[in-house]
């Protein structure tokens, strides 16, 4: 009985102590986590902040898709990569593995989509993070965390997406200072669609840990999502922060996007086929639309080659097809001057907005008028219903060339060279103003719902059926008051051909409501393909 007595007095007071010391790690470790979690603050809290706190030395850390982009999702833009870099197989495969995507998880659903959209793209040739997805990322910025983040001294952008899809767009358009994101391997010069794992020591974690040497204050912003999951891959980088934010579903929603005027870059080129954010509903559409928007295509160049203005007119317009005309000014064509037998035919100049604006300004005048190009592709040359003439860009060559032109009939050039999708004018080539005595202006305009009818960086003979493809593209044409040229007794010794050349760039662009640039040719294609445009012209 002893015995018993002193093993059950040993065994409650050995358990008593245990019980004891259970306790109070219990109470140490709830303590410590609530002071890992005590410089975690809600996102309000960071808006109000004064901009002397965030501006003198101060560090900024942000997710990207998580706290910058008002979206969370990350299928539109690998169905931009897909379609655009890959071609409709590709983006179709990717549409039917959609379902599957959402049941594995966030992070085995990015390496499908990155396996699906990057294997065997030639990485030397991949130029969609630059030419592509920042007008698409632009778009799903929140004005409200873009306020925020512009005001941060040093800032540094945190990614789960492959960095070749965001560095361009971070860098060049909101200036961020570091970005760290995902590497894709490269074999042979090609991805294969698979991530690198994240390295500890990476150079942005190194500035990080420098930034913080020198005193400076380390400010995170992430989602309470993420957070709450502690899936975000940058929690290294965020354990260095003096505060972070948490920003909620609910506070996104709420978000205005980007206006274009507070870009802190304007966007005036960019490229791809797809008009719209291919969201899966989207991109079902498109997918549906394809083959019934390519015969489409198909008929309607057949009608416009085959028939003249007064059948093909109406069938195209029953078509979808939509044209608005205004003419301030009454046509004075080169037929109705047959009784001055050295008169010469009008010169119509127009902005440019696709290959398409001549046979559009043909069809308002409705009669046939002689195209000056300065790069089409043959398959463009044989399907127009009008005269296509090539310009070789030299000077004394093309003027010859343009006056014997104009002596049989009215000529329509676009001098900026190459197209704009967005509200911008390039700049005029003046060689124009000296070789005719009436010049017309057209200021032209189109509007797209699906496929854009322009590329630099693709095939060019297939951008009248990617324009015609759309249900209802439209088209506006306004004829402006005739102005002067320099050829003959029109002549102007107080102007200059670049004089006439702006003013006429400045007409136009106060029609459209355009902003007039000084960007050429040359810009738009060294930007978004690399080169001069001289593959365009072969």
């Amino acid at each position: 009985m002893a015995k018993a007595f002193l093993l059950e007095t040993f065994f409650f007071l050995f358990y008593r102590v245990l019980f004891r010391k259970l306790r109070g790690f219990r109470k140490n470790v709830s303590n410590t986590h609530a002071s890992s979690h005590s410089k975690y603050h809600k996102y309000p809290s960071l808006v109000h902040r004064s901009s002397s706190d965030l501006s003198n030395h101060v560090t900024l850390i942000f997710n990207v898709e998580e706290a910058l982009l008002k979206s969370s999702s990350s299928f539109p833009y690998f169905m931009l990569v897909a379609f655009e870099a890959g071609g409709l197989i590709r983006s179709l495969i990717l549409f039917l593995l959609y379902p599957f995507i959402c049941l594995v998880g966030e992070e085995m659903g990015l390496k499908i989509m990155v396996m699906v959209c990057f294997f065997g793209i030639k990485k030397d040739s991949f130029r969609l993070g630059s030419a592509v997805l920042p007008k698409f990322f632009l778009e799903d910025v929140g004005l409200e965390m873009f306020e925020v983040v512009r005001r941060g001294a040093k800032k540094v952008a945190v990614s789960n997406y492959p960095e070749v899809m965001v560095e361009s767009f971070l860098r060049d358009y909101l200036q961020v200072d570091a970005v760290c994101g995902r590497e894709l391997k490269v074999f042979h010069g090609y991805f294969v669609g698979v991530m690198e794992e994240r390295k500890k020591d990476s150079p942005v974690m190194e500035e990080i840990l420098a930034e913080k040497k020198l005193g400076s204050d380390i400010i995170g912003i992430t989602s309470t999502s993420s957070f709450n999951k502690l899936k975000f891959p940058d929690h290294r980088l965020f354990s260095h922060c003096k505060d972070v934010y948490l920003v909620s579903n609910a506070e996104k929603s709420g978000w205005q996007s980007l206006p274009t005027d507070k870009y802190p870059k304007p966007l005036i080129f960019h490229d791809g086929r797809l008009a719209i954010r291919p969201t899966p509903l989207e991109a079902l559409a498109i997918l549906m639309w394809v083959p019934f928007g390519f015969v489409l295509s198909v008929f309607r160049i057949a009608v416009a080659v085959s028939l003249p203005y007064g059948m093909s007119s109406p069938i195209l317009s029953f078509s979808g097809l939509r044209l608005t005309v205004t003419n301030k000014q009454p046509k004075t064509s080169f037929k109705e001057s047959a009784t001055r037998p050295q008169a010469k035919g009008l010169l119509y100049v127009c902005n440019h907005r696709t290959l398409l604006d001549p046979l559009y300004l043909s069809f308002s005048l409705k009669t046939n008028l002689i195209a000056l190009t300065y790069s089409l592709s043959r398959m463009s040359e044989i399907l127009s219903p009008i005269k296509t003439v090539r310009l070789t860009r030299n000077r004394d060559k093309d003027a010859h060339m343009m006056e014997r032109l104009l002596n049989q009939g009215d000529l329509v050039i676009c001098p900026e060279g190459t197209t704009c999708r967005e509200p911008y004018l390039l700049r005029f080539s003046p060689l124009f103003s000296e070789i005719s005595d009436e010049i017309v202006p057209v200021a032209v305009d189109t509007h797209v719902s699906m496929f854009h009818g322009t590329t630099a960086g693709g095939l060019k003979c297939l951008d009248p059926f990617f324009f015609l493809m759309n249900p209802a593209p439209l088209y506006t044409v306004q004829l402006l008051d005739k102005v002067s040229g320099l050829s003959g007794s029109h002549a102007d010794g107080d102007k200059s051909r670049f004089d006439v050349a702006n003013y006429v760039q400045t007409e136009l662009g106060k029609a459209l409501g355009f902003e007039r640039t000084k960007f050429t040719r040359r810009d738009k294609y060294m930007i978004l393909a690399g080169n001069e445009g001289t593959s365009c012209t072969k």
